[in-house]
C-alpha cells in the first residue's frame, strides 16, 4: 500500500483485553498511538483520520458456567462495532487500519472488511494458531479462535458477526512465523489444507520466497490481501511487550521485509497490529517497532 494508490487512512483503536489470559493490551492502542503512528504515518504522504476507540464494558463482561468462552458478551459486543466502524471507514473510502487490543478484535476487523472485498486473501503474521473452537481451546481464550470463527467456526454469536456471507475463504489463508501450536489447531489446520510457513520454512526457504508464496497465496485471485500482524510473531528480544512470548521468532529486519514485499504488491486494503502489552514492555519499545512496520506495510521507502 503506498499514498499514490490510495493516500486516505482511517486509524481505528480497540482496547480490549477480555479474549486474551493476560491484562494489559488494552492499553496497546494508546502505546502506539503515543509511539508516534499518526506522525509516521503523516510523513508518509498519508491524510489521517483518528476514528477513536471502539467502547469496551469490562464491568459487563461475564462466563457463563460451564462455557468454554471467556467474556463471550463483550468480546462479541465490541467486534460488531469493529465491524460496523470498519466497514463505514471502508465505505468512505478510507484504507482502514486497526490498532489492538488482543487478537480476538480480527474478527470484527475482517467481518467489516468482508463487507466489501468478498474474496479477500488473509497474510496472518503470530507465533500462534488462533484456530481453536470452544471444543479445542485449553484456555477458553477467545483470541486464539479468530480464525476458527471467521471460517465459519464457533459460537453463533461470534459467526454472525457481519453477516452469514463474512466468511473467509480457506485457500485464501497463509500464516507466517508459526512455532507454537495446539493439537487440535495443528489437526484443523491439516484437515483444512491450510498453508502454515513455521518458523523452520522461514529459516530454511528464506524470508523472501517465503512471502513471494505467501503473497502468491492471499494475493492471486483475490479481491485484495488483508494483513493481520501478532506482535508475538516477533522474536522476544526484539517485542517484550506482548503476553505471549514464545522465542526463536522473527527477526526486525525479516518482519519488515515481509511487511515492504507486500506494500511492493499494491494489493493491500486493509490491515490491524495486535497483542502490544505495555505493561510487559520496555520504554514502550514493542509499540515503536509496532509503528516503524506499519510504516513498512505502508510504503514507507528509505529513498
Amino acid at each position: 500500500m503506498r499514498p499514490e494508490i490510495n493516500n486516505r487512512l482511517s486509524i481505528i483503536g480497540v482496547p480490549i483485553d477480555l479474549g486474551a489470559g493476560t491484562r494489559g493490551v488494552n492499553l496497546g492502542p494508546d502505546a502506539i498511538r503515543y509511539a508516534g503512528l499518526e506522525k509516521r504515518l503523516v510523513n508518509i504522504g498519508y491524510e489521517i483520520e483518528d476514528r477513536g476507540d471502539i467502547p469496551v464494558n469490562r464491568r459487563e463482561a461475564v462466563t457463563v458456567e460451564g462455557s468454554n468462552l471467556k467474556h463471550l458478551n463483550v468480546v462479541a459486543d465490541v467486534n460488531r462495532k469493529l465491524c460496523e466502524e470498519v466497514s463505514a471507514a471502508m465505505s468512505e473510502g478510507n484504507f482502514p487500519l486497526v490498532i489492538g487490543g488482543d487478537h480476538s478484535i480480527a474478527i470484527g476487523t475482517i467481518s467489516g472488511v468482508l463487507q466489501h472485498k468478498k474474496n479477500l486473501g488473509v497474510i496472518w503474521f503470530d507465533a500462534h494458531g488462533d484456530i481453536n473452537t470452544p471444543e479445542t481451546s485449553p484456555s477458553g481464550n477467545i483470541h486464539g479462535m479468530p480464525v476458527a470463527v471467521l471460517l465459519g467456526m464457533g459460537d453463533e454469536s461470534l459467526t454472525s458477526i457481519g453477516g452469514k456471507d463474512s466468511v473467509l475463504k480457506k485457500e485464501n489463508i497463509v500464516y507466517i512465523g508459526s512455532r507454537d501450536l495446539d493439537s487440535g489447531e495443528r489437526k484443523a489446520m491439516k484437515e483444512l489444507g491450510i498453508k502454515v510457513f513455521t518458523m523452520y520454512e522461514i529459516d530454511d526457504m528464506g524470508i523472501k520466497k517465503v512471502m513471494e508464496e505467501a503473497i502468491r497465496i492471499a494475493g492471486e485471485g483475490t479481491d485484495g490481501i488483508h494483513v493481520s500482524f501478532d506482535l508475538d510473531v516477533l522474536d522476544p528480544e526484539v517485542a517484550p511487550g506482548t503476553g505471549t512470548k514464545v522465542p526463536g521468532g522473527m527477526g526486525y529486519r525479516e518482519a519488515h521485509y515481509a511487511l515492504e514485499l507486500i506494500a511492493k504488491t499494491e494489493k493491500l486494503v486493509s490491515a490491524e497490529f495486535v497483542e502490544v502489552n505495555p505493561l510487559l514492555d520496555h520504554e514502550n519499545m514493542t509499540a515503536k517497532a509496532t509503528v516503524a512496520l506499519a510504516g513498512s506495510l505502508l510504503g514507507e521507502w528509505l529513498i
